[in-house]
């Protein structure tokens, strides 16, 4: 499907093979692949906007695919393949030429890069905690209030563990769908609580659902959460210096030290680990890192911080945090995906 409503430039012929031309007098067709969901959407179209922002003469078409991740929304994501199930089939669209960029939740994103593309820009990151979300017709604002044996439901094991780590009186639950749809849920009694990421409920507009934020250390955030990751294909060279304006420095380095942290564990991204990346005045980056086993019964946590001023720095600081924890036997409680 084109976005044809969307599009922005004058009447000049638009150049048909995307953005391959040294021509940049000529507008240009940027097609963004991404997922069909209205999150999904909604970054392809914020990603289309920076695009139109930095040049007026792209032309941009989005691009949905279905991935197998939004298909069965019955399985548990660990048991439908692991990593890749929510950007394999966009990542084809890539390589098959149907695409010329793919706009992913870069948390969704494996660490190792597949063959044939590179990871373009990642703009600023949004707001990246965990917010807790009560029924409309129950509301509460805090954890504590919920009482022992509530229901609260996420899929991610990292939030399970991290909530069993202080709640272990609790009773987690499976939940998929969109956000809407687990929303819907929610407020028709299936659970007393639920978990999901503040950056979604803002993005769609639902800011006034959170009733309260889980922050470190009792929750960290998933590697490269709240980030989007833009990805397009290693040969095309002009788009990815198109691309290259679009990134946040400190964004790019946060993501960097995270994704880095999260190779050296040999962990996918559906692994109880949490991380949280900052940054001091002085320049000095700090990352948290956490790994839980799924119980939340084991709680390893490491802490380093670094001055960061180049990309190799902050891929040495993810390294040395991810070593800190495998030096205190972390590869035990991760199962590689």
């Amino acid at each position: 499907m084109t976005d044809t409503t969307s599009r922005s430039g004058g009447s000049t012929p638009a150049e048909s093979t995307g953005v391959g031309s040294t021509n940049l007098s000529r507008p240009i067709i940027v097609r963004i692949a991404t997922r069909t969901s209205r999150l999904a959407l909604w970054q392809a179209e914020f990603t289309a906007n920076l695009l139109r922002r930095l040049t007026q003469i792209c032309l941009v078409e989005i691009v949905p695919i279905s991935t197998v991740g939004d298909r069965d929304q019955e399985s548990r994501l660990s048991s439908m393949g692991g990593q890749g199930v929510f950007t394999r089939e966009v990542q084809r669209a890539l390589l098959d030429g149907r695409a010329d960029i793919a706009v992913h939740s870069l948390k969704d994103l494996p660490t190792v890069p597949t063959p044939g593309l590179v990871l373009g820009c990642v703009p600023r990151r949004g707001d990246r905690f965990d917010a807790l979300v009560f029924p409309k017709s129950h509301p509460a604002d805090s954890l504590e209030s919920l009482s022992s044996g509530a229901k609260v439901a996420t899929g991610s094991p990292r939030r399970q563990s991290q909530l069993l780590a202080v709640r272990p009186d609790l009773k987690l639950c499976e939940v998929r769908g969109n956000v809407e749809t687990r929303l819907r849920k929610l407020d028709d009694g299936e659970f007393d609580a639920m978990i999901l990421a503040e950056a979604g409920l803002l993005r769609l507009g639902f800011g006034d659902r959170i009733n309260t934020l889980l922050m470190p250390p009792v929750m960290l955030p998933a590697v490269g959460q709240a980030a989007l990751g833009i990805e397009c294909r290693e040969d095309n060279t002009q788009l990815r210096h198109l691309l290259s304006q679009l990134t946040d420095r400190q964004t790019w380095w946060e993501v960097l030290a995270e994704r880095a942290c999260l190779r050296t564990l040999q962990a996918g991204c559906h692994a109880p680990v949490g991380t949280f990346s900052s940054f001091d005045d002085d320049g000095q980056q700090r990352l948290d890192t956490v790994v839980l086993s799924h119980d939340g019964t084991e709680v390893l946590r490491a802490s380093v911080s670094a001055p960061v001023q180049t990309e190799a720095d902050a891929i040495s600081l993810g390294n040395q945090t991810a070593q800190a924890l495998l030096d205190q036997n972390a590869a035990r409680l991760i199962t590689p995906e």
